[in-house]
């Protein structure tokens, strides 16, 4: 039983764990290297199966085979809508051995979104996961004309269907096979094409234009970036890891699938979201990572669990907590641990920790990782103190994910670490805005030469838009955010602008302000038109003394719900308005609140409304 004090089993590999320039090469190389140990698994029907690295090189040589009968040819992009699952990253590998684009799409996304992610990056060919992503595909095929076949995952629900465009996965397979024998050497020429130079996978974040932008990242980038990940902090072929985050989204598909994919590190897919609770007991990862609101719903969990549990058990719970918080202070400070503290924690540990650990599931972790969003530094200490370090990474999707990280022997909560050794890292000293530069930083926009220019300037630094400083340690720290993208605690980016602008379509919304960085989930701050709601009203003789008590009535609160659930219908859910309140004052253009052109400013509403909103997240 490793102590809290000693983490020297925490080291950073700096060793070629798996030879190859393209992502493809890692992964055909793992393929011939690790041939019968298993790679990935997934719970089916309650049921765990398992891929050894030959089946998911077979599986992934015959969807291969399969995109070549359909024609995909060398750059052309194809794109996956579906939950995170092991057909996600054998479809990824495919496409990728092909030479093609791989691109995500989150699976909660509506049509319109789809249509638009589809048509900027020309997609070709398009993975569905079941009947209901199927839907959304056809809702907006007709006006995708690039888009030739789409691939269904699970055909359940589609009993009849006949459309030629449209095939399972078995069926692309079985082509894949059929294509193969008669072409056997097609795959081995394709991918002998591949280059490190060549675009490899877009990651489509959101920007103050309020549409998302799509990131391009090269094979050289990202294997250069995962290469860079093992420095930080290493995992190996006998650590288990969760898949669980969004594969479209940077931070899963590169630090989990690609990550796993060089290291042979185990990846274990769960069953789907509701059930990761009970997954993450099941597998008891070695490392995991996750978003900040994935480590406060375990907090809360434990919390909760606590409030029901005897006298007793509180007792030595607070006791054994009170143990870790010690140790876990002195390790922050680099301070020694006493020989008595380090018996108390051994205690400690067999009475209440390693329990409260097993409840998580984290009883097996060396380390759990926490990124995409900030967190707060009192959960990173309560998980060191429970004996598992946490480790805070920062990063983008610009930047292939992690830039900076914090080393387990030198944890600084509230901090994002030091810059990786891997890439440059410094402060602006006009703007105090954080820069990055390095192979790892992506190609640029795809179709918005302008933007790229914007965000990459003429000597290479990536301009990220947060601001941050560094202490005499080389630690980072970030303070504010350039601009007014929110990151929910889940490390969903959402431009607040888009879902405003959608509000202020209607007739008796005259302003909205979305609110929610660092939050669960949105909420609006909702500024009503006088004229016309009070209209309706009249016209519907709903009784109102004066501007407050009109956007106090319930008929008003449901005219205005009702434009937010129109605003919803075409987001993803966690773009959705979650809650709203009305401001009861008629503001004018004299009011602080107000800028001279009649708009809501963000900031000083944010802090003016304060208690209003907290109460919102009550």
């Amino acid at each position: 039983m490793a102590g809290l004090w000693d983490l020297s089993h925490i080291q950073p590999e700096t060793r070629v764990v798996l030879e190859g320039d393209t992502l493809t090469a890692l992964f055909w190389n793992g393929v011939a290297q690790r041939r019968d140990r298993v790679w990935l698994r997934q719970k089916e029907l309650g049921i765990w199966r398992s891929w050894t690295w030959n089946e998911a090189g077979l599986a992934v040589r015959e969807i291969a085979g399969g995109l070549l009968s359909l024609g995909l040819a060398r750059g052309e992009v194809a794109s996956i809508l579906a939950n995170t699952q092991v057909d996600w990253v054998l479809a990824d590998l495919a496409i990728l051995s092909c030479g093609g684009v791989a691109n995500g799409i989150y699976p909660t996304d509506a049509a319109d979104q789809v249509h638009y992610l589809c048509a900027d990056s020309a997609t070709s060919v398009l993975f569905v996961e079941d009947d209901e992503q199927l839907d959304k595909a056809l809702a907006v095929r007709e006006r995708l004309p690039l888009l030739r076949h789409i691939v269904v995952f699970d055909l359940k629900g589609l009993r009849g269907l006949d459309d030629p465009a449209i095939l399972g996965l078995d069926a692309l397979r079985q082509r894949g096979r059929e294509f193969l024998a008669a072409h056997p050497g097609a795959l081995d020429v394709r991918l002998a094409q591949v280059c490190p130079e060549d675009l490899a996978i877009l990651v489509y974040t959101s920007g103050t234009t309020g549409k998302p932008k799509g990131a391009m990242h090269t094979h050289h980038g990202m294997v250069y970036a995962v290469r860079g990940f093992n420095t930080l902090i290493a995992q190996d072929e006998e650590d288990e890891r969760m898949c669980f985050l969004p594969l479209c989204h940077i931070a899963e598909r590169a630090g989990g699938e690609y990550f796993a994919l060089y290291t042979g590190t185990r990846l274990n897919f769960v069953e789907n979201p509701e059930t990761i609770p009970e997954n993450v007991r099941e597998i008891a990862p070695t490392v995991f990572t996750a978003v900040p609101r994935v480590w406060e719903k375990f907090y809360s969990g434990v919390m909760i669990g606590l409030k029901e549990a005897s006298w007793l058990q509180q007792r030595v719970y607070g006791w054994a907590i009170g143990v870790g918080q010690r140790i876990a202070g002195r390790v922050i400070e680099g301070q020694p641990v006493p020989a008595l503290l380090k018996l108390q924690f051994y205690l400690a540990r067999w009475l209440a920790l390693d329990n409260t650990r097993r409840l998580i599931g984290i009883h097996r972790a060396r380390f759990c990782v926490t990124g995409a969003a900030p967190i707060s530094p009192d959960l990173v200490r309560w998980y060191l103190a429970l004996g598992v370090p946490m480790l805070e990474v920062w990063g983008m999707t610009e930047t292939c994910g992690a830039s900076t990280a914090n080393p387990a022997q030198r944890i600084k909560p509230g901090s994002i670490g030091p810059a990786a050794s891997f890439n440059e890292v410094r402060i602006d000293p006009t703007t105090g805005e954080i820069l990055v530069r390095g192979p790892n930083v992506f190609k640029g926009y795809l179709n918005l030469p302008e933007k790229t220019a914007e965000a990459i300037d003429a000597d290479g630094w990536l301009h990220t838009g947060d601001v941050g400083t560094i202490d005499a340690e080389g630690y980072l720290r970030i303070t504010d955010r350039m601009k007014d993208i929110i990151i929910t605690a889940g490390g969903k980016n959402i431009t607040p602008s888009e879902l405003e602008n959608e509000l202020k379509f209607s007739p008796y919304i005259t302003d909205a302000v979305v609110i929610g960085d660092r939050r669960p989930y949105l909420v609006a701050i909702v500024m009503i038109d006088q004229e016309n709601v009070e209209k309706f009203a009249q016209d519907r003789d709903i009784p109102f003394s004066n501007y407050a008590s009109l956007t106090r009535a319930p008929e008003i609160q449901e005219l205005i719900q009702a434009d937010i659930d129109r605003v919803n219908a075409g987001f993803a859910r966690v773009e959705q308005i979650k809650k709203f309140f009305l401001l009861e004052r008629q503001l004018s253009a004299e009011d602080e609140e107000l800028t001279p052109t009649m708009k809501l400013k963000r900031k000083l509403v944010e802090q003016k409304y304060a208690d209003q909103i907290e109460a919102l997240y009550r």
